[in-house]
């Protein structure tokens, strides 16, 4: 489920906007000031983030500044009532993906949304490709190195816990049952019964901190495990 962040201060805003995101299918979270809605763009991780600008305690030209000050990418739809070319152009050149204006149409607005996120989709999956690093939550897998890494620290992981990761993250969103991981990842003939895989994919939940409230290595029951990027 794609993650947004709306940081906006008019609460019928909030209500509708929130109302159609849930029933198209994605997580909302709410913040109605700039400061706390930059704190949480910051701290936490989302898919897209709908940022208004007229906003209390921080303007959202600054808060967008300021994210991608810090190399955060995550795409941003500006939203607001004013509509002078020159708060579109400023927008743009402090970082934001597009830019609707209020009134806006809520079919164009889920649109604009589905095409954000598709074009930083695709170039994810081309920087991944061309550089083999793969970026999942908070963590970096580069296979170049062999190492991964959670907000810059490294994370200790032995040779068959790297490469069981690397499997899940080049195959994401997919089912993959216990036989086709054995015989990718360790090598084995499909018929050995083992659970070599559950102790090595707990020890990796426990790595990747989930291991109380899996994230990123779904157990789909009687068909094996799924990996969410």
């Amino acid at each position: 489920m794609k993650k947004i962040l709306l940081i906006e201060d008019e609460l019928g805003v909030q209500i509708t906007l929130e109302d159609r995101l849930i029933a198209e299918g994605y997580e909302v979270k709410i913040e109605s000031d700039g400061i706390s809605g930059e704190e949480e763009a910051i701290n936490n991780q989302y898919d897209l983030i709908l940022l208004d600008i007229m906003l209390p305690k921080r303007d959202g030209f600054t808060i967008c500044k300021h994210l991608r000050n810090k190399n955060i990418n995550t795409p941003i739809i500006m939203l607001t009532a004013r509509n002078t070319n020159i708060d579109v152009i400023l927008g743009l050149q402090q970082g934001a993906d597009d830019y609707i204006m209020k009134p806006f149409d809520m079919g164009v607005l889920i649109a604009r949304i589905e095409s954000c996120l598709r074009r930083n989709n695709i170039e994810k999956n081309n920087k991944k490709t061309e550089k083999g690093i793969y970026h999942f939550g908070k963590f970096v897998l580069n296979t170049n190195s062999g190492t991964v890494e959670k907000e810059g620290s490294l994370i200790e992981l032995n040779v068959q816990e790297f490469r069981l990761l690397e499997y899940f993250v080049k195959h994401p969103n997919q089912i993959l049952d216990r036989n086709k991981i054995l015989d990718e990842v360790w090598g084995y003939d499909s018929n050995i019964y083992t659970r070599t895989i559950d102790v090595h994919i707990s020890k990796l939940r426990i790595h990747l901190e989930e291991a109380q409230k899996p994230n990123h290595i779904r157990t789909i029951r009687g068909l094996g495990y799924k990996f969410i990027p």
